[in-house]
């Protein structure tokens, strides 16, 4: 909370499956003005590595992009009183078909601070047992599942006209200075 800018109304906008827009009034230094805000309950997003050191994928359609987009398991905190955690466990079991035994936190990131309040946790998952998945929604159901070995990925991500921010953000914690060149 700032201690220089005061929200003093809040009016909603939209109100849908996935979001929310409020348009907020804001007070600073004597003068008000308007933003229009997407809120956001929140979401998390999977690195899966397997034992052969393949890196989990999906090719998964985006309306936003009207295409698919290579990317890595995701989604919304959505499940009421669901941790982060357990979310995560679900969507790899849901996009994947995958439960994983080892966890690892991999960070909490505000997705675009402008003009979302959305922060995106983010796990590396490791030592997978594949099950039966369970696709929620028709892009789920009719994406394509894509192991790729770490070795070919700066090759197979190359190719990718633009590359999904919470992938890259995921394979930078882990790999660390992954994609400069060598």
């Amino acid at each position: 909370m700032s201690e220089t800018f005061r929200v003093t109304q809040v009016t909603s906008l939209l109100h849908s499956y996935v979001f929310d827009v409020e348009r907020r009034l804001v007070e600073h230094d004597g003068t008000t003005f308007e933003r229009d805000v997407v809120t956001h309950a929140g979401a998390v997003s999977i690195l899966a590595i397997n034992e052969r050191d393949e890196v989990g994928l999906l090719r998964q359609y985006r309306a936003p992009f009207d295409e698919y987009v290579l990317e890595i398991p995701a989604g919304t905190l959505d499940v009421t009183d669901e941790e982060p955690l357990a979310a995560a466990k679900r969507e790899l079991r849901e996009e994947l078909g995958g439960d994983a035994k080892s966890w690892r936190l991999l960070g909490r990131f505000k997705v675009s601070p402008g003009w979302t309040n959305q922060v995106m946790t983010i796990f590396e998952a490791r030592d997978i047992t594949m099950v039966q998945r369970q696709p929620e929604g028709p892009e789920e159901r009719s994406s394509l599942i894509e192991w790729v070995p770490i070795r070919r990925l700066k090759e197979t991500l190359a190719r990718e006209t633009t590359n999904d921010y919470t992938l890259m953000v995921a394979l930078h914690r882990v790999f660390g200075n992954f994609f400069d060149d060598d």
